[in-house]
């Protein structure tokens, strides 16, 4: 089958690889008919995320049909020729972290639970297409993929509702609604969201659907900003003003009442010598992160508020400004997604007409032009926000 695999830092590569196969009596096989490149899909890419190999097949979101199932999966669960999405984060559904639905730390799907020890202090659950550090599975970005623990994560689509629709229940749309549920929105409150790309746009609509009086979209680029403002969101240049003092005037004084960070790892800066300062460190390893979406997000909260980490961290960071954090009674949340937990509710409010994902898509492409959109998402050219590849 044809897969879009990593082949070294800052390249990807569509190839010929073996088809997947049954491996465990709970697996299935997806014949993918929708999948995507996603945010931390960069990540990747650019280096930041230990333990990847030449040959690894990208790719967590993704959806497609059933072809064949194993012989521990119930029709009650799956059958072949059910259309379905599936989640990011691989879960068993049967240990504490999953009674708890916290699925994206699942304590059995890891193989490579040592790694992730090291790294985390503890193991995290196994991720498709994200490095061996989240178990080596591959991704899908491909033809068909293996779906390990079929039983707990596709979810049937058995409406008519488009792929397009549906896939980003996969990853980014629960992303986004859990970074807003945990800022316990009032229908007072402001809310803040760092970053416009794909997460921190569901991000936005996750809180205007929570009862948030105001979202603000912040972001250097301005057709992401047009894209929230169309939304009806409060778009915020970080290259043209000053954010906290601007977001100190949008809200009397105070700051916003809560705060999202959608950036992750590789944030940048409106000042050349902070961005730089960053960039150095993590380019030469002193420092896996850049921060300054983290930073600037604590510092602008007002006292008491919550900052709602979505974005993806992958080690250590210089600076974390812990002084504001604990003098000001700061509320800090974050997560890989529980995508699990989301899926089905956030279904329902896609057949209501409550959130539009198809909104974010500004591109599709074959499979096989994987290169080219790398590429211009990770440049953010063309007026790239997010991309639909079709196996």
């Amino acid at each position: 089958m044809r897969a879009n695999t990593w082949a070294g830092r800052n390249k990807v590569e569509v190839r010929d690889v073996p088809d997947p196969r049954i491996l465990n009596s709970r697996d299935a096989i997806v014949r993918i008919t929708s999948t995507a490149i996603c945010g931390s899909d960069l990540h990747l890419v650019d280096g930041y995320i230990p333990t990847m190999q030449d040959g690894d097949v990208l790719g967590h979101e993704f959806m497609g049909e059933v072809v064949e199932v194993g012989s521990g999966v119930s029709t009650d669960k799956l059958r072949v020729g059910d259309r379905v999405v599936v989640p990011f984060p691989i879960a068993c559904g049967a240990c504490a972290a999953c009674a708890a639905e916290l699925y994206s730390c699942c304590e059995n799907t890891n193989p490579n639970a040592g790694i992730a020890e090291k790294m985390f202090g503890h193991p995290v659950a196994g991720i498709f297409g994200y490095s061996h550090l989240t178990g080596g599975f591959a991704g899908g970005q491909a033809q068909y993929a293996r779906v390990p623990f079929a039983d707990v994560g596709p979810l049937k689509i058995d409406s008519d509702l488009s792929d397009e629709q549906v896939l980003f229940l996969s990853d980014i749309l629960p992303t986004g609604f859990m970074g807003a549920e945990m800022c316990d929105i009032q229908p007072s409150d402001v809310v803040a969201v760092w970053g416009a790309g794909p997460v921190g746009q569901f991000a936005m609509d996750s809180a205007r659907i929570l009862g948030a009086a105001k979202v603000i979209a912040i972001d250097k680029e301005p057709y992401r900003l047009r894209m929230a403002e169309k939304a009806g969101h409060t778009p915020v240049n970080f290259e043209e003003v000053d954010v906290r003092s601007t977001l100190l005037e949008l809200t009397g004084g105070r700051g916003p009442d809560k705060c999202i960070d959608a950036v992750g790892m590789e944030a940048t800066h409106g000042s050349v010598h902070l961005a730089a300062y960053d960039r150095v460190k993590q380019a030469v390893r002193s420092e896996t992160e850049r921060p300054h979406a983290l930073r600037q997000a604590i510092m602008s909260c007002r006292s008491g508020g919550v900052v709602s980490v979505i974005g993806v961290y992958g080690g250590l960071m210089d600076k974390f400004p812990a002084g504001a954090w604990m003098n000001r009674s700061l509320t800090l949340r974050t997560g890989q997604c529980h995508v699990q937990r989301y899926m089905k509710p956030l279904l329902q409010r896609i057949e209501r007409g409550e959130i539009d994902p198809t909104r974010i898509i500004t591109h599709t492409l074959p499979l096989d032009q994987a290169e080219h959109g790398f590429d211009i998402f990770k440049n953010k050219q063309d007026n790239c926000e997010k991309i639909v590849l079709k196996p």
